[in-house]
């Protein structure tokens, strides 16, 4: 399976006598799928069946849907009254005009009810013909869409895969470090002890070595460290996934960051800590790639 992205553009045109139509469908992040559809006048009965398509093929992303269709330029059919031309003339020519001018044909055609011009009507059945080849265009913008989302998914795929090779590998570095080993611990635990019993030789050396091995117990990061290898692998498997993960994947990056702050936060090494900073710089890269994510 390969991942999609949330983000995409896409165009499809087309004729169906006498319109000619173009979608076009831009995409960008969303938390769910928000659809932004405009369509022209006399397509509105379009809307149901252009919705249903895009939740067929999308589950993310704010969508940008506009459908724009033109008709092709028809003369208008113009005709002159000519019953009521020939009762005008004949009406003229009872009235004396003296030294007016006799009326013209463009005068007498500029009267009111002499030129009726038809304005062209939409034919039902060629409108329900272009509503069908309308949507079979939208079905090809979506899928034009969805490649599209399909390619930059592949791209972030890699990307993300790389970050959890990452994340594992700093992982494997702070469980085997040196400074969680038993021997290390007892060391250091000592060391601390013999500072203070030096510094103020009435402590109680018995109770000293009590609270140490207590602060040891509360510094052991050993669970941290299992969450988080098993975060990587719920992650690999979500990439390798059939369905849309983005909402999971973003759940996973914020047990990863919370599992790498508490690692930082109990770490009393500095090379552990460290180690710590680097899990958290690359799970937050990992959480901001993932915004992307379907």
């Amino acid at each position: 399976m390969t991942l999609k992205s949330m983000t995409g553009f896409a165009r499809a045109t087309g004729f169906s006598a006498p319109y000619r139509w173009a979608w076009e469908v831009k995409a960008v992040n969303a938390k769910g799928l928000d659809l932004r559809l405009r369509l022209p006048p006399g397509f509105d009965a379009m809307e149901a069946e252009a919705r249903a398509r895009v939740t067929a093929h999308l589950s993310r992303g704010t969508l940008y849907l506009t459908l724009t269709a033109t008709r092709d330029t028809t003369t208008p059919d113009i005709r002159i009254n000519e019953k009521a031309l020939a009762n005008l003339v004949s009406a003229l020519e009872r009235v004396p005009l003296g030294s007016l001018r006799p009326a013209s044909l463009d005068g007498l055609l500029s009267v009111k009810g002499m030129v009726e011009v038809a304005e062209v009507v939409d034919d039902e059945g060629a409108l329900a013909a272009a509503h069908v080849h309308i949507l079979a265009g939208l079905e090809t913008a979506l899928l034009g869409l969805v490649d599209m989302r399909v390619r930059e998914g592949t791209s972030l795929a890699a990307v993300l895969r790389a970050r959890m090779d990452s994340i594992a590998h700093l992982t494997q570095a702070a469980e085997t470090h040196p400074g969680r080993q038993v021997d290390a611990i007892r060391a250091k635990l000592a060391q601390t002890i013999g500072l203070l019993t030096d510094v103020s030789p009435a402590l109680d050396p018995v109770r000293l070595h009590q609270e140490a091995l207590l602060l040891a117990a509360k510094a052991d990061v050993r669970e941290e460290l299992d969450r988080l290898k098993a975060h990587v692998a719920a992650v690999r498997e979500l990439l390798a996934s059939a369905q849309p993960v983005g909402r999971k994947l973003d759940f996973l990056a914020q047990e990863l960051g919370r599992e790498a702050n508490t690692l930082c936060a109990k770490s009393n090494d500095a090379v552990l800590s460290s180690i710590g900073m680097d899990l958290r710089i690359e799970i937050e890269q990992f959480r901001e790639q993932i915004q992307n994510i379907e």
